[in-house]
């Protein structure tokens, strides 16, 4: 089932609309045509009890900011690009550069702030919509008009399913993710530092004290990083570890063990209390598992919820950071011409 209303008025005078979408168990997704964002996403816990495990805002305004990126599609490059430049085809590309020197996120104005199209539809499978959005040749510095979708999908079996597609008319450097902070007690619940993580990954890309990698890799064994055996978020993330020092917790590249264009197993996340647990599933290289280090407590979120430092998680499937940077890294560039898809699933039930 799909309903709609509307969710405001953007500055420019664009009409935002939320979807809300329910499958026949009950499980609840809403998304907004204003940067293809998730907004909320209500589960049952092992009582069937609902409720919303994302954090977000209950006002477009605050989605106009939306500093922390919440449940944002984020591009062109997802992460950050070290120096805020890259060269392609012998041709160097300067970006915005919007944290310290380097480009975070596609800069200021990223399409987690524009206006989508979009488009729904309904199937055996599931509700889904469609966003879609052309970047021009030199938004945000990168080169190529871009054409991108992005499908959101809530199937039958509690999964939410994103495919993402694009095509350019040059060559180009593309990254995109889903920006969602997960909490799976209620997004209004407070730490996460209990709930339970695990992350198929032998090795995460090595980064320096402004959090670019430069091609080092890091085995985890015997380190704060390895998550391949079931553990509680904080109980080695205030180790005396530089990688944790530099980024004030984990907020890392995991190079997870995937096969290119066959979606895998690459994470998972379980609330104990609730019984709530959630599968990550992709077909791209690399992850960043973020704890919400940034976090302050002055991000008044949904229903007056206060969103503090660690009060969620972020599972963001992607290319490797700084990737177009870094030879040795698989690279995020798509041919003119070509197709560009990738897919990312966020499986929920309770155990």
């Amino acid at each position: 089932m799909i309903q709609t209303r509307e969710f405001g008025t953007t500055k420019d005078g664009a009409k935002i609309t939320l979807y809300t979408f329910t499958n026949k168990k009950g499980t609840e997704a809403s998304f907004i045509n204003y940067g293809a964002i998730l907004v909320s996403l209500k589960v049952a816990d092992k009582d069937g009890k609902f409720e919303d495990v994302v954090l977000g805002y209950d006002e477009l305004d605050k989605y106009t900011v939306n500093g922390p990126n919440f449940g944002s599609t984020i591009g062109r490059f997802a992460n950050r690009i070290g120096g805020a430049s890259f060269t392609l085809n012998g041709k160097t590309y300067p970006l915005e550069k919007n944290d310290g020197n380097n480009s975070l996120h596609g800069g200021f104005d990223g399409f987690h702030k524009r206006v989508w199209d979009a488009k729904t539809c309904e199937s055996e499978c599931g509700s889904s919509i469609t966003f879609t959005y052309v970047s021009k040749d030199g938004d945000q510095g990168y080169p190529g008009n871009l054409t991108m979708y992005v499908t959101y999908t809530l199937t039958e079996d509690d999964e939410i399913r994103i495919d993402y597609e694009a095509v350019s008319d040059a060559d180009t450097v593309i990254n995109l993710t889903n920006h969602s902070y997960f909490n799976l007690a209620g997004h209004a619940s407070g730490s996460v530092l209990d709930q339970k993580v695990v992350i198929n990954s032998d090795a995460i890309t090595q980064a320096d004290q402004e959090s670019i990698p430069h091609g080092e890799i890091i085995d985890v064994t015997g380190t704060p990083m390895d998550f391949r055996k079931e553990k509680s978020i904080g109980d080695e993330i205030d180790a005396d570890y530089d990688q944790l020092v530099w980024g004030g917790g984990y907020d890392h590249n995991w190079i997870v063990n995937t096969k290119p264009g066959q979606v895998s197993f690459v994470a998972s996340m379980y609330d104990d209390k609730s019984g709530r647990f959630m599968q990550v599933y992709t077909d791209q290289p690399g992850m960043q598992f973020y704890t919400g280090n940034f976090l302050d407590g002055t991000e008044i979120g949904k229903g007056g919820a206060v969103y503090a430092k660690r009060s969620a998680a972020c599972f963001e499937t992607q290319y490797f950071p700084n990737a177009i940077n870094v030879p040795s890294f698989e690279q995020p560039v798509l041919k003119a011409g070509d197709l560009y898809r990738t897919t990312t699933i966020y499986r929920f039930s309770v155990r």
